[in-house]
């Protein structure tokens, strides 16, 4: 079977792989994008974006398609302690993450279609990649990108260890509220945990489509039986693990299935490796509790083929020297340092044992106390114009 060539071979079809693939297509490299999957598969990932991540997708020419799959909200309630300490005016969008991958694919130009296949071997070398599918089929390029999520199989081919950072570090829950958008006393919701021992992160919920939808994040092992019991009644362990939510949403009646991911915070370790990039979460998988996961994926893709890739192809060979480059990229090592401490600090800060993370919560707890105060202060003062938990801002 004959081999063909590409500038550029990606494996992987989720955010990472297409959006690059799109980029770099539209740049003008010959790009071949490989999948296992025809359409990408049900998978419960990130369901808010923020603004910063929004112009992430604009900047690399994906904003109008990004919206167009997206439920806006223009203001956030942030709830502590079990009070409500904040409303912000601020654009958040809600998003099911299938979609939004299908739609990007199908923005793939006509000249990089997606390959469906397994790759079963893939062979590295400072001049040429060659990766062979199942199929028997063979493809060549100057440089791969491994854009594979938490797949490890083919990190593992091409000699690329991992770091274990925090196993078993959080669950993360989807599900849909039975009650529509506009039963809820606001447009989105972020209510913190009321104590450590519950371990819970927080709940977020906010509008897609028609619907109104909720992320629980805790930090609890899978084996854990109160998993198994929210996963049967999430209603009732919601009420138990935060009673002061029902003051905000009466109704809290699930309906559909409570969809869980379990999350490891795992980093690649000795990551440079001749004419291979590991791009997204195949590099650095976080937390998403803090909300960044989005925006690393992207400052990846925005970083290697605005920056390096270019320049990296106007001269030949692709060792690790070239590679390692982008690793040191100090937007992208900025982008992963952040990502990683505020995943390890929002666990800390909620469940941390030791005196100082227990100081560090109670004066977290005095200092939103007096934000709860001013709340009141100005809600006392103000003109009462609506239901539930007001529509005054604090700014």
């Amino acid at each position: 079977m004959s081999e063909i060539h590409h500038d550029v071979i990606v494996i992987g079809a989720g955010l990472a792989g297409t959006t690059a693939t799109i980029a770099l297509a539209n740049a003008g490299y010959d790009t071949a994008i490989i999948d296992t999957h025809a359409v990408y598969p049900p998978d419960f990932r990130a369901e808010k974006l923020g603004v910063p991540q929004m112009d992430l997708f604009e900047k690399l020419g994906f904003g109008e398609l990004a919206r167009a799959v997206t439920t806006p909200v223009d203001e956030v309630c942030v709830t502590r302690f079990g009070h409500l300490v904040s409303r912000h005016a601020v654009r958040e969008y809600g998003v099911h993450y299938t979609p939004l991958i299908n739609d990007l694919r199908g923005a793939l130009p006509a000249s990089s279609p997606l390959v469906i296949g397994r790759v079963a071997e893939i062979e590295t070398g400072p001049e040429r990649q060659t990766v062979t599918l199942a199929d028997g089929s063979v493809r060549t390029a100057r440089l791969v990108l491994l854009a594979t999520g938490l797949g490890d199989v083919l990190r593992r081919k091409v000699g690329i260890g991992r770091t274990m950072i925090s196993e078993k570090h959080s669950l993360c829950f989807g599900f849909d509220m039975a009650a529509p958008p506009s039963s809820f006393g606001f447009e989105s919701l972020t209510y913190y945990g009321e104590g450590a021992d519950n371990a819970v992160a927080y709940v977020t919920l906010f509008p897609i489509g028609a619907t109104m939808r909720a992320n629980l994040f805790v930090y609890r092992a899978l084996s854990d039986p109160w998993v198994k019991e929210f996963r049967k009644s999430p209603e009732a362990l919601m009420r138990q693990a935060m009673p002061g939510l029902a003051r905000l949403c009466p109704d809290l009646t699930v309906t559909g299935p409570v969809e869980m991911r379990p999350i490891d915070v795992v980093q690649a370790a000795d990551a440079e490796r001749d004419g291979v990039v590991l791009l997204g979460d195949a590099f650095l998988t976080p937390c998403p509790i803090p909300g960044t996961g989005i925006g690393k994926v992207l400052t990846d893709v925005d970083r290697l083929c605005s920056e390096h890739l270019p320049r990296w192809f106007a001269t030949p060979g692709m060792g690790k020297d070239k590679i390692a480059e982008f690793y040191a990229d100090p937007i992208k090592q900025t982008s992963d340092r952040q990502c990683l401490q505020a995943s390890l600090y929002a666990r800390q800060i909620t469940i941390g044992s030791g005196a100082v993370w227990t100081l560090r919560r109670l004066r977290n707890r005095v200092g939103r106390y007096g934000l709860h105060a001013l709340h009141l202060l100005r809600t006392a003062f103000a003109k009462p114009r609506g239901p539930a938990i007001g529509r005054t801002k604090t700014v």
